[in-house]
Formats: structure tokens, C-alpha cells, sequence
């Protein structure tokens, strides 16, 4: 089986390893000169599509990206990883929960969707600036078609898909008989490649589409308002204790953790 088309989500977050600070007023994150790169397991997506295609399992790959007019710097990470062409959406909300919300995310996915008729979306479990895990399904759900999250192993079957999927007690496998179908991607899925200098000027004459999220017929309102955001109290300053005697002490006295 050959897949025409596997349609992949592309977000574009706070880099991983940046400390993020909250705004003064509480609002939200503070995004002002921030590194901003591609959600780690939005690139596990991409790494998976690209796969399917070098193993002739897939004949097409488009990324698709929703945010401001920088998205297209990631969406042209995307395409020097190996994706064909790429979408991008556009819309000046913010995309960390705090104005563009999951329901409306998978919305505007489904008007791609729709529009490209793929065999199969890849997408990140979640966002690391939201964390919510929540567009893949609600994507699923909006389409109709079936649905496996939290992927650690994905293949090809027959007319459809046998993905090896994580959970909190270890992994299970489960069979999807038809496609189209989405997945969402876990960490252990893959280990994503980077993109070589070649690949990134290739990727500049690769194709982008835009599309204006105003205009394709989403309410793009929140449904839930965020009061505040705060920073997580300080840690206490541990100590050393000389015995295990002490530390038993310690952690039944002082710590109450134990009686």
C-alpha cells in the first residue's frame, strides 16, 4: 500500500531549551525576542512522513503550520527535512492556548484536510507552550475517521495502519483496518534528522501556500479564558543529613511525608 498523501502538523513554539518568564502583567508567557522553533514532537511528525515516503510508502508530504507570518520559517525547516510543499495558515493569534485554542486549531486543520483529502495526518502528541494534547483527537473526531495517539511505532497494514501506542502501564498495539486515519506522535517514535545546508536552500524554492485563517469560516474565539500565569514557587533549599537514621527523621518530623 501507497499513501497519496500524509498531511503533517507543524507548530511553532518557544525553543525547548529557552527559560521562558512571564509577562508583568501576568497575561501570559513574555514572547518578546524569543527563540522560537519547531515543537519537538511536531518534528517526530515530520521525521515519520518523511520516513513513510523514503520507504515508497507515501507519495506526498505537506506540512502545515498555523500562526504568524514567522510559521514560515519553520514550515521551511519542515521542508528541508523532506516535505514536499507546505501550508501555512496565517493568523496573529497566539497559538499557546492563550487566544487560539485546540477546538479551533483542529477546525482549520479539517478545512486542510478536507481540501487535500490525505490518507493520513501525523501531528505532535502536544505542544510543549500548551501542553494540552488535545488537536489531534478533536481532529480525529471533527473528520470522523479513526485515531491513534501517543505513537511509539507506526506501520503500514494491509489497507490501513498497526501503530504501537504508549501508556502510563507500557505500550499497546492496536490495528487501524482503513484509512484515512490521524496519529499523533510520541517521543520514542523516532529520532528527528537535521536538516543539511543543501536540503535548506532546496527548501526555499519548494512551494508554500498561505491561506487566511479569518477566511475560512472558524470562530476562532476562545471558549476558555486564562486569568493569570505565574511562575511555580521557588524550591526550598535542600539539606544533607549524616545517617539514615536522620533522614527517617527528617522525613517523618519535619517532612511529615512518612509516619
Amino acid at each position: 500500500m501507497s499513501l497519496n498523501k500524509v498531511l503533517v502538523g507543524v507548530k511553532r513554539v518557544v525553543d525547548y531549551a529557552v527559560k521562558i518568564r512571564v509577562s508583568p502583567d501576568k497575561s501570559g508567557v513574555d514572547l518578546s525576542n524569543v527563540k522560537m522553533s519547531m515543537n519537538p514532537f511536531c518534528e517526530i511528525a515530520v521525521e515519520e512522513a518523511v520516513r513513510l515516503k523514503e520507504a515508497k510508502k507515501a507519495d506526498e508530504v505537506i506540512a502545515v503550520s498555523i500562526g504568524p507570518k514567522q510559521c514560515t520559517e519553520t514550515l521551511h525547516t519542515a521542508l528541508a527535512m523532506g516535505c514536499d510543499r507546505a501550508i501555512h495558515v496565517t493568523t496573529d493569534l497566539r497559538t499557546d492556548y492563550m487566544q487560539l485554542q485546540p477546538l479551533a486549531t483542529a477546525q482549520l486543520f479539517q478545512k486542510v484536510a478536507e481540501a487535500e483529502q490525505p490518507d493520513l495526518v501525523l501531528m505532535g502528541k502536544q505542544g510543549i507552550d500548551s501542553d494540552a494534547g488535545q488537536t489531534g483527537p478533536m481532529l480525529a473526531a471533527l473528520l470522523g475517521w479513526p485515531q491513534a495517539t501517543f505513537a511509539a511505532k507506526v506501520e503500514p497494514d494491509g489497507d490501513g495502519l498497526v501503530v504501537e501506542r504508549e501508556t502510563d502501564s507500557g505500550t499497546e498495539t492496536i490495528s487501524i483496518p482503513e484509512l484515512p486515519a490521524v496519529v499523533t506522535c510520541d517521543l520514542r517514535l523516532n529520532e528527528p534528522r537535521y536538516a543539511t545546508l543543501p536540503n535548506i536552500m532546496k527548501a526555499k524554492k519548494k512551494k508554500v501556500d498561505v491561506m487566511d485563517a479569518a477566511d475560512m469560516g472558524v470562530d476562532l474565539t476562545a471558549k476558555n479564558e486564562v486569568l493569570e500565569v505565574y511562575d511555580p514557587p521557588p524550591r526550598k533549599e535542600g539539606i544533607v543529613v549524616e545517617s539514615v537514621d536522620e533522614l527517617v527523621d527528617t522525613l517523618k518530623n519535619e517532612a511529615g511525608v512518612i509516619q
